[in-house]
């Protein structure tokens, strides 16, 4: 496996040298609007460590890490009135990882409603921060 490079896009986040629509946070997590959303509400859920993917995240992160995605999932069914909820980490290439800092992606859903494709466009901006208001409102 590939060494974790701290140029990542999370990782620039977490320093704040890059912008963010903060959601949440803890001492061990960060959560985020996913800026290209498969579903309104996409968050997802950071851990502060360093870490590639669930490959290399210690026990402990890991831990701290879902015990966030738990929140999260309840917050975002709250805030937006789902039906369900997705959760989903992809680890390496192979595995649809696109970003290497381990994250964990939270999509309410709505029954007969598919996931809208990952096409590479960024959400509008204002869409993501109501968005994050409500489940910031729920939290």
């Amino acid at each position: 496996m590939t060494a974790y490079d701290d140029q990542n896009v999370f990782a620039k986040i977490l320093r704040g040298e890059m912008p963010s629509e903060k959601v949440y946070e803890d001492s061990d997590t960060l959560v985020i609007m996913d800026i290209m959303p498969r579903g309104d509400g996409h968050v997802l859920v950071v851990p502060k460590a360093a870490s590639r993917n669930i490959l290399d995240i210690s026990a402990h992160d890991l831990t701290t890490l879902m015990a966030t995605v738990q929140k999260m999932a309840k917050a975002v069914v709250k805030a937006f009135d789902a039906d369900g909820v997705t959760v989903q980490q992809f680890s390496e290439s192979a595995g649809g990882q696109v970003v290497f800092h381990t994250h964990v992606h939270v999509i309410p859903r709505f029954d007969g409603v598919a996931l809208r494709p990952h096409t590479g466009e960024m959400a509008d901006a204002a869409a993501l921060k109501e968005h994050a208001d409500k489940i910031r409102a729920v939290l």
